[in-house]
């Protein structure tokens, strides 16, 4: 049955349907083959029951938001701001960059939405002052793999909607190990930069960086709300969702006056496009975790892979390993839809706390979504940048070996995800 399953789903992958088609496909053909008494009417309930938690109201109200500030000034004036104070110092414009994705991946929870954002206005800093465009380009596509662990990430709440964890409760335990990755990568590009021997930029004098941090002021607020109304229980992960797109339309439509109010219908079609598809993607992991579940799938795959008996540290090991290698060559909302019913009853029957997993797995879909071949960030920065994709890929195996060394400790120590908690 797992062999069919997989066939059937690699098959029509080569056949380069998207990956929504092999998701609802795939149990479809198996419940038929396998299950032929059962009524088909049970599967198209599971569809629409995937769709029907009220967190998911979160994913749209995010993304718009995000589109939002995308279309309007809010990264430059990150950037600007960060520049301001540490541009002068040795890789101080590449500490800006990983700061600056840090900072918008607190504003939109999606990795591609920061290469767009940060990627393009902060390469030609990069460019300019003596870095390389693959080691330019590998900070962006890594340093926005933060977006993922650093609330509001759409990972997270797409594992809080499968396992039933608090999404709010899983927004803050990202925050310290995105906080790891973005010093982790802040040093290494010091060191890069003293050993290439970058040049110095200008230092900003203090006139200059009052400005720059008098236009920063509100897009910097933006995280403390959404984050300080979590964590002070002032409104929900969704509540918070609808917040953030409030507060993104007064910013840029009425205060800074960079979106126009005409803009919005089409900035909400794109967000709509985005919406659906992962809308359909979600209905269809359901249907897919339903009949995997029916089929008793996890059990046989976990006693296989698992043993009868496996420690936390094994379970969370395997863990890594299968949800890095997926997210290698799929979307990471897919394989979070897919492994996470796999895995979760083993982990749970080890000990291990559902947020510490969750933080575990979005990290390997954060680090997944960089490494080739098919890391969905690699394909976005070659299209926003116009670059081939062996160029792209070039400069990543730092980022990837500092990304998996953080992997380790996280497996070791949970305490880095449930230290806020």
């Amino acid at each position: 049955m797992i062999a069919t399953m997989l066939i059937i789903m690699v098959v029509l992958l080569f056949l380069n349907f998207p990956m929504m088609i092999p998701l609802m496909a795939a149990p479809l053909v198996i419940m038929f083959i396998y299950f032929p008494t059962l009524d088909p009417m049970i599967l198209m309930q599971q569809f629409s029951t995937g769709i029907e938690p009220y967190v998911l109201l979160a994913v749209p109200l995010f993304i718009f938001a995000a589109d939002i500030m995308t279309t309007g000034k809010t990264s430059n004036r990150l950037l600007d701001f960060i520049g301001s104070f540490i541009g002068h110092i040795r890789g101080g414009y590449a500490v800006t960059t990983a700061a600056a994705c840090t900072l918008f991946g607190a504003i939109s929870g999606s990795t591609q939405a920061t290469v767009v954002a940060i990627g393009k206005p902060m390469r030609e800093r990069l460019l300019k002052i003596g870095y390389k465009d693959p080691s330019a380009i590998a900070l962006i596509i890594n340093s926005s793999d933060v977006a993922l662990l650093v609330p509001p990430s759409i990972g997270m709440i797409i594992y809080g909607l499968v396992s039933g964890t608090s999404v709010g409760d899983l927004f803050i335990a990202g925050i310290i190990p995105g906080i790891i990755v973005f010093i982790s990568f802040a040093v290494y590009s010091i060191i890069y930069a003293k050993m290439a021997d970058i040049p110095l930029a200008g230092k900003a004098s203090w006139s200059e960086r009052w400005t720059m941090t008098r236009k920063a002021i509100l897009p910097l607020g933006f995280p403390i709300v959404v984050i300080g109304g979590i964590y002070t229980g002032l409104f929900s992960p969704t509540e918070a969702a609808g917040v953030s797109v409030l507060y993104a339309f007064i910013l840029e439509v009425f205060i800074y006056r960079s979106v126009h109010i005409k803009e919005l219908p089409k900035i909400a079609r794109s967000t709509g496009l985005v919406t659906s598809a992962v809308f359909v993607l979600v209905a269809g992991g359901q249907a897919f975790t339903w009949v995997i579940s029916f089929a008793r799938i996890p059990q046989m795959i976990t006693e296989t892979v698992l043993g009868t008996d496996p420690s936390a540290i094994y379970v969370l090991l395997m863990v890594t390993i299968f949800f890095f290698i997926g997210c290698m060559f799929v979307d990471p909302i897919v394989v979070i839809l897919i492994l996470t019913p796999i895995f979760y009853p083993a982990a749970m029957s080890a000990g291990i706390d559902p947020v510490h997993l969750g933080v575990v797995i979005t990290f390997q879909a954060a680090l997944g979504s960089a490494t080739p071949p098919f890391g969905v960030d690699i394909f976005t920065a070659s299209a926003v940048f116009n670059k081939p994709y062996l160029e792209v890929i070039k400069g990543t195996p730092p980022y990837i070996l500092i990304l998996f060394a953080i992997s380790g400790l996280l497996i070791f120590f949970d305490e880095l995800s449930l230290f806020l908690l």
